[in-house]
């Protein structure tokens, strides 16, 4: 079974930064994708970013560009999410999936697999 594990949430005020990591456990044979996601306090689930395989195709979305970055280590089976200059508005449930379609794919329907989520809280 692979499990997607995320790590790295918490509070933080706003203008700071922190950085968000996901490990995929499991035996993986496809050159997956992995994404982050994440679901603002009572709103839907909503597309972060996303990298392929080899990281030669990235797609962010436009709420974050500029202050997010997304990278990984293949080898490590890890995905990193470096957030700067966090908004209120960032306060959300951050969930990392996998996509074994390898593709850029926005769309939450296209993940295979889900890591429960981390709570980023951004203060004012």
């Amino acid at each position: 079974q692979v499990q997607p594990v995320e790590f790295g949430g918490g509070l933080v005020q706003a203008g700071g930064s922190l950085r968000l990591s996901c490990t995929a456990s499991g035996r993986i044979f496809n050159y997956y994708s992995m994404a982050w996601f994440r679901q603002p306090p009572g709103k839907e689930r909503e597309f972060v970013a996303t990298i392929t395989w080899s990281g030669s195709s990235i797609r962010v979305a436009d709420s974050v560009k500029g202050r997010f970055t997304i990278s990984k280590d293949s080898a490590k089976n890890t995905v990193y999410l470096q957030m700067n200059n966090l908004k209120l508005e960032d306060t959300a449930v951050y969930y990392c999936a996998l996509d074994l379609q390898g593709g850029s794919s926005a769309e939450p329907s296209a993940m295979e697999y889900w890591g429960k989520g981390t709570l980023v809280t951004v203060s004012s």
